[in-house]
Parts: C-alpha cells; sequence; structure tokens
C-alpha cells in the first residue's frame, strides 16, 4: 500500500537529522551508501508482521556521511511472508492503517522542519 500526499515525498533533508527523527520514532534502518530504508514494525495478535517503510536515496554525498543528504520516497506499507519478504498489494487491518497514519503524523512535521529548502 503506498501512502501518497503525506508530505514526506520528494523531501530533501541531512542524513544525520533524519536518522535522529526516525530512530526516536522507533524505525530501525538499513543502508547502502546510495539507499537507505527505514522499517516501522507492527506485530498483529495473530503473529501477522506489518512495515511501515520509508525509503530514500542519496542526493549529495554517501550514506551515512553525517551531512549527505537524502530525498524521500512515497511511503509503502507491507506485509512480511515469511521467508518470502514482503507483499505491498494486500488488504491491510483498519487498526494497522490507523496507526501507520498516526506515525507518519509525527515524523512528518519533524522532517519538515529539518527539511532543506
Amino acid at each position: 500500500m503506498k501512502f501518497e500526499n503525506t508530505g514526506l515525498e520528494g523531501l530533501v533533508i541531512e542524513y544525520q537529522a533524519l536518522e535522529d527523527i526516525m530512530e526516536s520514532a522507533g524505525f530501525h534502518s538499513a543502508y547502502d551508501y546510495e539507499r537507505i530504508t527505514f522499517d516501522y514494525k507492527m506485530e498483529v495478535q495473530d503473529e501477522e508482521v506489518y512495515y511501515l517503510r520509508v525509503q530514500g536515496y542519496a542526493v549529495e554525498g554517501e550514506i551515512p556521511a553525517l551531512h549527505s543528504k537524502v530525498k524521500l520516497l512515497t511511503v509503502l506499507l507491507g506485509k512480511h511472508y515469511y521467508p518470502h519478504g514482503i507483499e505491498y498489494d494486500e488488504v491491510f487491518p483498519k487498526n494497522v492503517v490507523d496507526r501507520s497514519n498516526k506515525k507518519l503524523k509525527a515524523i512528518t512535521e519533524k522532517v519538515k522542519a529539518e527539511a532543506i529548502a
């Protein structure tokens, strides 16, 4: 599922500021010098696992250089299927979507405050 029009898409922010915001919101990151992914894991009582995924890529410098600049992409929500990976074309429970929207609202304001014009 894509979360479009969150206000995050296309924003450019310094890596260190983004890392601080996302870690404080409970996201974990993985990167490969050009791209970065922040995942927020949600486990539902019936052992289903969902990931709210915020992705970006370096537009200046390399990740994880403190002052590299990262441009954010459209936010995704996916369901994890062991051992195959994450599927994004699912019907998601309302509580998972609501929780994702709440989490996005919290980080969007902080990211916008730190975004580079």
